[in-house]
C-alpha cells in the first residue's frame, strides 16, 4: 500500500537525515509503517519536509542497508519484511549519486585531479598486456611480491619511518584494509578494546567493531589526542590498540608535536599498546619524522595511494614493526592470499616507471592551490589547515548549529560533512565542518562554492535575508 507518511523532525538535533532515519526506524518498530508499506519519492517527502533530496536519500540508504527497506527499480521504495540483518548496516563512505549530486559541489571527501594519470594508467595497461603468460592463470603468491615490496619501501625513502626493510612491509587493497588487517594481527580476547580519538576517521570505528571490538574515544586538545586522557582510558579499559592520525588529524588537521609524540610512545610503551599510524595523507614535505621512527617495536604505518595518485587502483601498504613483517603477511594471505596480480604488475610499473612520484608531485601542486582558493575565500573565518593537506577545519560562527549549516549548504548546492559525522554517537561534536579539496571540478564551480558558503558564514538563520 502507499503512504502519505511525514515524520515530525521539528525536535531533533543534529544532521537531518540521521533525525530522518531513526524516524524511519521508530515507525518500522511501532508497525506504524507495517511490512510491504511504500514510502514517498525522494523528491516527494523531501518537498513535504522541507529538507534536501540528498537528505531523504542519506536517509533511506542507511534504512535500506540495515535491512529495513528494500528498492526495486521501477516501482519504489518499500518496507522490507522482519529479519534479523547479518553484517555491517552502516556505510563506511557515502555514494556519490549522479542523479542528486551532479552539478553540485562535493566537499565531503578529497576528490583527485586529472594530472595525466589517465593517460598514464592506459600506457601502462598496454605494457603489461604484452607480457601476460600462463602465471596469470593461477593463483598469486606473496613470493612473488618482493619486488613491489621493495618498490614501496623507495617510494617512502622520504619519509623518516625508522628502519625499514621490504621485510617489513605488508601489501593491502588500500588503506582501510590495511586498518583491519593489523587489528587482525594485533587483538585478542574476547572482548578487546580500540582506542580512537575523540574525532576521528570513522574507518577507525568501523574495523574495529567488525572485529568484534569495543571502542572507546580519547579526548583532543590542539596537539591531537591529550596524554593524560590516553593513560587515564589505558588505567580504565585496558586497551590493545590505539590509532592515530598524527601528522595531519582528521579532521581538525592538527599536527602533533614530536615532544607529544614522545608523550604518546612513552605511555603505550607503559601499558604494551600497539599503535596504527594512519597517513594517507601523507605528502612529500611533511616535516616531521613520523611517529613510527620513535616507536618502530609497536608502530604499525599505514598508507595508501589514495590520496596522492588514485583512489581506484585500491592499492595500499602496511609498514609493520620491526620484525612483524612475516606476521602482517600472514593475515593478509588469510584475507585475499596475495594481491591480484594485475594490480601487482601495474602497481611495480607505476612505482619503478617514476609515473607514481611524477603524478603525487602535480596532484600536490594542483591541491595546494585549490587550498588557497579555500583560505582566500574562508580564512577570515575560524579555519584550520595545513599545507599539503587536502582538507580544512572550520569552525562555525556563534548562531550556527553544524547540522543547519550542511542542510543550507546543500542547499546552495555545496555537501560538507559536519563534525558529528567523525564523532562516536555518544560522543561530543563541536559546531564545525570539515571541508575536502575537490579536485575532479573546475575551479570556477569550486570557487562559487565556496564562496556561497562565505556569504552564509556571518550570516546565521536569524539574519539570512528573505
Amino acid at each position: 500500500m502507499n503512504t502519505i507518511w511525514v515524520p515530525d523532525l521539528a525536535g531533533d538535533e543534529g544532521p537531518k537525515y540521521l533525525s530522518l532515519a531513526r524516524a524511519l526506524r521508530e515507525a518500522i518498530r511501532t508497525a506504524t509503517l507495517p511490512q510491504g508499506t511504500q514510502l514517498p519519492t525522494v523528491r516527494d517527502l523531501a518537498y513535504r519536509l522541507a529538507v534536501t533530496p540528498g537528505t531523504v536519500s542519506r536517509a533511506y540508504q542507511i534504512a535500506t542497508q540495515e535491512g529495513l527497506l528494500e528498492a526495486t527499480v521501477g516501482r519504489g521504495t518499500f518496507v522490507a519484511a522482519r529479519k534479523p540483518r547479518l553484517g555491517p548496516t552502516q556505510s563506511l563512505f557515502t555514494d556519490r549519486d549522479a542523479g542528486v549530486d551532479e552539478g553540485r559541489v562535493d566537499l565531503r571527501s578529497p576528490q583527485l585531479p586529472d594530472v595525466g594519470q589517465v593517460a598514464i594508467f592506459g600506457d601502462i595497461l598496454k605494457k603489461i598486456s604484452l607480457n601476460i603468460g600462463a602465471e596469470w592463470l593461477d593463483y598469486t603468491h606473496q613470493s612473488g611480491e618482493r619486488p613491489l615490496r621493495c618498490a614501496v619501501v623507495g617510494w617512502l625513502s622520504g619519509r623518516a619511518l625508522g628502519p625499514v626493510s621490504e621485510d617489513d612491509v605488508m601489501l593491502t587493497h588500500g588503506g582501510q584494509s590495511g586498518i583491519g588487517l593489523v587489528l587482525d594481527c594485533c587483538l585478542r580476547g574476547d572482548r578487546p578494546v580500540v582506542l580512537i580519538e575523540d574525532l576521528a576517521y570513522p574507518g577507525f570505528r568501523y574495523a574495529a567493531r567488525a572485529a568484534r571490538a569495543e571502542v572507546v574515544s580519547i579526548e583532543l586538545d590542539d596537539e591531537g589526542i591529550r596524554p593524560d586522557a590516553l593513560e587515564a582510558a589505558c588505567k580504565r579499559y585496558g586497551a590493545q590498540v590505539l590509532c592515530l592520525t598524527p601528522s595531519a588529524q582528521n579532521p581538525t588537521t592538527a599536527r602533533m608535536s614530536q615532544e607529544r609524540q614522545a608523550q604518546i610512545v612513552s605511555i603505550a610503551r607503559r601499558y604494551d599498546l600497539q599503535i596504527i599510524e594512519d597517513e594517507c595523507y601523507f605528502f612529500s614535505g611533511a616535516p616531521d619524522p613520523a611517529l613510527r621512527a620513535l616507536a618502530p617495536e609497536r608502530v604499525w604505518y599505514a598508507g595508501s595511494l589514495s590520496k596522492s595518485v588514485s583512489a581506484a587502483l585500491r592499492f595500499g601498504y602496511v609498514i609493520c614493526p620491526t620484525g612483524m613483517g612475516p606476521t602482517g603477511r600472514l593475515a593478509a594471505q588469510h584475507a585475499f592470499f596475495a594481491l591480484s596480480k594485475p594490480l601487482a604488475e601495474f602497481a611495480v610499473e607505476l612505482f619503478n616507471s617514476g609515473a607514481a612520484a611524477e603524478v603525487r608531485s602535480l596532484v600536490e601542486a594542483e591541491f595546494s592551490d585549490r587550498l588557497q582558493m579555500v583560505v582566500n575565500r574562508l580564512g577570515a573565518f575560524d579555519l584550520a589547515w595545513q599545507r599539503g593537506i587536502p582538507f580544512a577545519w572550520l569552525r562555525l560562527p556563534q548562531g550556527w548549529r553544524a547540522y543547519t549549516f550542511t542542510r543550507m549548504a546543500e542547499e546552495q548546492g555545496v555537501l560538507l560533512r559536519a563534525a558529528d559525522q567523525y564523532a562516536m554517537s555518544n560522543g561530543r561534536a563541536p559546531n564545525a565542518v570539515r571541508l575536502a579539496i575537490a579536485g575532479g571540478i573546475p575551479r570556477q564551480q569550486l570557487d562559487a562554492g565556496l564562496a556561497a558558503m562565505g556569504y552564509m558564514l556571518p550570516r546565521p538563520p536569524n539574519d539570512m535575508a528573505v
